[in-house]
């Protein structure tokens, strides 16, 4: 398992480079393999679309367990929100043992962190807004506790072709407990061409664009503005 970071391979560790490098096979959803074409070269892959990741890690582990040294790429770290778990799941049910170690990435919180300036200094929750494998009623819960803990909140998966109202009752959520002038970072294709970086407040963030490859940044009650970077305090003494 190989975390690819958010896209550009000046955010991908030596470690995971190599990886790639040393693999038979690399095997991944088609938009993450565009995002390696250069570093993976001919070698051979597994590649498929969203939603069919089970079929993909089956494939892979195959392969695996005809002693090839395979590479599952996820962007960001495969532990979040990646296939981490599912290809430990599935490799744990097969007649044959099959070594998996995971590598981690740079995972989009961070990365849109980093462009936004410090955000998540100090306690945050990261939330999918995908209700595709979890329940809204679940996410919802989540959203409202982090709210109540006053957690800075990362929201991943904000908003796709089919999805669209997740994201403005998620800010219906937030907006019930924090003010409309809460500083929020938008952050879309981290690292990658194309990206944009937007500062903004809760009341005006619907706004602006939002898709798949959009990660949102909401400060708590002590984040704010240092010129044109969002700062959440620690609590160190100036």
């Amino acid at each position: 398992m190989v975390g690819i970071g958010p896209g550009s391979t000046a955010d991908m560790t030596p470690r995971a480079m190599e990886a790639l490098k040393s693999s038979d096979v690399i095997a991944g959803y088609k938009t993450y393999l565009r995002l390696i074409k250069d570093v993976i070269g001919d070698k051979p892959v597994l590649s498929s679309g969203m939603g069919e990741e089970r079929q993909r890690c089956e494939a892979a582990l195959e392969e695996a367990a005809k002693g090839k040294v395979v590479s599952i790429v996820s962007s960001g770290d495969p532990g979040v929100y990646g296939m981490a778990g599912l290809v430990l799941e599935l490799a744990g049910n097969m007649e044959y043992e099959v070594p998996v170690e995971i590598i981690p990435g740079v995972p989009a919180s961070c990365a849109a962190s980093a462009l936004l300036g410090a955000p998540i200094m100090h306690d945050h929750a990261v939330i999918s807004l995908s209700d595709l494998l979890t329940p809204w009623e679940q996410i919802e819960k989540r959203l409202r506790l982090a709210v109540e803990g006053d957690y800075v909140i990362v929201l991943y998966n904000p908003k796709s072709s089919q999805r669209t109202w997740q994201i403005e009752k998620a800010r219906q959520i937030i907006m019930e407990k924090r003010s409309p002038t809460l500083p929020v970072g938008i952050v879309k294709d981290a690292g990658r061409q194309g990206q944009e970086v937007v500062v903004t407040t809760l009341a005006d963030m619907l706004k602006h664009p939002t898709d798949m490859t959009t990660t949102i940044i909401i400060g708590n009650s002590t984040t704010f503005l240092s010129g044109n970077f969002m700062v959440t305090k620690r609590g160190y003494k100036l």
